[in-house]
């Protein structure tokens, strides 16, 4: 069975080789069918801490590491925007 890979968005990487990706997709609205944004977010394995937040990247599904921790991230699409590092401090 395939691996699933999803793009998002770091939100904190405070945690020692753990970064939080915030995924969001757009579904149409069963009755009213406007199409609204679902979010959740997931736990990945980050090495080498590397990633730091607003960088977007895409991670992939891959055995439990931890209790929460089931994702591993696989490389980075864009960097953070200028502003994201001042606005976290």
């Amino acid at each position: 069975m395939p691996k699933r890979i999803l793009t998002g968005t770091v939100t904190s990487d405070k945690m020692n080789q753990t970064v939080t990706v915030l995924v969001e997709r757009r579904v149409k609205h069963a009755l009213y069918g406007k199409i609204i944004k679902r979010s959740k977010k997931y736990h990945a394995h980050d090495e080498n801490n590397e990633f730091s937040v607003g960088e977007t990247v895409r991670i992939e599904e891959c055995k439990p590491i931890s209790k929460t921790k089931s994702w591993t991230v696989l490389d980075r699409v864009s960097a953070a925007p200028a502003g994201a590092a001042d606005a976290e401090a």
